[in-house]
């Protein structure tokens, strides 16, 4: 049903996706899909977030590297019609929608987080970053890279058109570790 939901969404746009089509693809009747999901909100939120799982932290051995796999990894799935089709609708709805932006932070933005999480502490255990002293100021720190990374390759992708280059990755890689390597 999340396929079949990013399918229409792709082919039909925000506006032309409803629950009928939706159900129509999968093959399932519409209670079906209202059983599970209450609007139209919650079943495209879940059918994006579920392309994300799809997203880890490899232990490389480095964070350098660590970090320029993920961003591939990134940019590889922004790369796929069905998510940039999804995620701009996303993007545009919850302009208007402050229930379905929240939802989209609950959903897809806060659990991504573990990545970054994942690789400061494998950092950590190697020596190459400081162990946390105050949790608080973990947690800014964690929200602050994930939005760097995040909104860097999605404007990038989504916005400029412009292909993620493994050069263009080491290049950003350098610009970001270059301050939190220096302390």
């Amino acid at each position: 049903m999340l396929d079949a939901t990013r399918e229409t969404l792709a082919e039909l746009g925000w506006g032309g996706l409803t629950m009928g089509h939706v159900a129509s693809r999968a093959g399932v009747a519409k209670t079906t899909l209202y059983r599970r999901w209450p609007s139209k909100n919650e079943l495209v939120v879940d059918a994006v977030a579920t392309l994300f799982d799809e997203l880890v932290m490899p232990d490389l051995g480095s964070l350098r590297a660590d970090i320029e796999a993920v961003v591939a990894q990134f940019a590889d799935l922004l790369a796929r019609p069905e998510t940039q089709a999804a995620l701009l609708a996303l993007f545009a709805e919850g302009t208007r929608d402050r229930q379905l932006r929240r939802r989209i932070r609950e959903a897809i933005v806060d659990p991504q987080k573990r990545l970054v999480r994942q690789g400061r502490a494998a950092a950590q255990a190697r020596g190459e970053l400081e162990a946390d002293t105050d949790d608080t100021s973990a947690r800014e720190e964690v929200d602050i890279i994930f939005d760097t990374i995040a909104g860097t390759v999605e404007h990038r992708v989504l916005v400029s058109g412009e292909p993620i280059t493994p050069e263009w990755t080491r290049r950003f890689t350098d610009l970001l570790l270059g301050p939190m390597l220096a302390g």
